[in-house]
């Protein structure tokens, strides 16, 4: 009866720590820039990327990786967009001298946005 009881307990963890294992990130997400962009002092060039936050949603550390490595680290915010974006985008604006810099990040079917430079 013990050993029972125990297996069923250890049947429950695993398929507890198994279901964490599948959850969806919800502090990172994917994006493309099709141009070279810049992310504080340092310029992307297009390609796949990841950005990856944590911290309070007015004042999280992002960083960006690609191929796994870290590429760029910046600060910014969450914000709460009116409906889910219907695709992944990236917002950029054009800075003084004449380069991109990225400024929001919108990741598809979520209703949160990421915006860089805790502007």
């Amino acid at each position: 009866m013990k050993t029972a009881q125990f297996l069923a307990s250890v049947g429950i963890a695993a398929l507890a720590l198994s279901v964490g294992a599948f959850a969806k990130d919800t502090h990172s997400g994917n994006f493309t820039v099709s141009d070279k962009v810049e992310v504080g002092s340092t310029q992307l060039d297009p390609g796949n990327y990841k950005a990856e936050w944590t911290g309070p949603a007015n004042d999280v550390k992002v960083v960006i990786t690609r191929r796994g490595k870290t590429v760029a680290t910046t600060d910014g915010k969450i914000t709460t967009l009116q409906q889910p974006a219907p695709y992944s985008a990236v917002l950029t604006k054009q800075t003084n001298n004449n380069t991109l810099k990225l400024d929001e990040i919108e990741f598809n079917n979520r209703s949160e946005a990421l915006q860089l430079g805790g502007e």
